[in-house]
C-alpha cells in the first residue's frame, strides 16, 4: 500500500510541475544546450579544417624548404667539384712550369759547364803546345808560331 501512495504522490508532483511549466523550462534549456553543442561542433570543425589548411601548407613549405636545401647542397658539391679540379690544373701546372725552369737552369748549367771545359781544354792545350813549341823552336820565331796558333785554337773553341 505504501507503493500506492508513492505512485500517487509522484503523479501528483508531475502534476504540479506541468502546471507551473517546469518541463517547458527544462526542454527550453536542453535545446539551448543542444544548440550551443552544434555550435561549438560546427566551429570545432571549422577550426579542424583551418588547422588542416594550415598543416597542409606547412608541409608544402617543408617541402620547398628540404628540395631548396637539397638544390643548395648539390651546388655546393658542384662547387666544390669544380675548385677542386680548379686547384688540381693550377697544381699541375705550377708543377709543370717549376719543371720546365729546373730543366731549364739544368741546361743552362751544362752549356755554361761545357763552355768551362772546353776553355779549360783550350787553356792546358795552349800550354801544352807552348811547352812543345818552346821546346822544339826556339827564340822569336817561337814566340811568333805560338802567338799564331794560340788565336787560331781560341777562334776554333769559341
Amino acid at each position: 500500500m505504501d507503493t500506492f501512495w508513492v505512485g500517487v504522490s509522484f503523479f501528483i508532483f508531475l502534476g504540479i510541475l506541468a502546471y507551473f511549466g517546469v518541463p517547458k523550462a527544462i526542454v527550453a534549456a536542453l535545446d539551448a544546450r543542444g544548440e550551443k553543442v552544434a555550435h561549438e561542433l560546427a566551429e570545432a570543425r571549422r577550426l579542424r579544417i583551418e588547422a588542416e589548411k594550415l598543416l597542409a601548407e606547412y608541409e608544402a613549405k617543408r617541402k620547398a624548404a628540404e628540395s631548396e636545401a637539397a638544390s643548395i647542397i648539390a651546388a655546393a658539391n658542384d662547387e666544390a667539384k669544380r675548385l677542386a679540379a680548379e686547384a688540381e690544373a693550377k697544381l699541375n701546372d705550377f708543377v709543370t712550369r717549376r719543371t720546365k725552369s729546373a730543366e731549364e737552369k739544368i741546361a743552362q748549367a751544362e752549356v755554361q759547364a761545357e763552355a768551362e771545359v772546353r776553355a779549360a781544354a783550350a787553356e792546358a792545350a795552349t800550354k801544352a803546345a807552348e811547352i812543345i813549341i818552346r821546346a822544339q823552336v826556339g827564340g822569336q820565331t817561337g814566340d811568333a808560331l805560338f802567338a799564331t796558333g794560340l788565336s787560331e785554337v781560341k777562334a776554333k773553341l769559341n
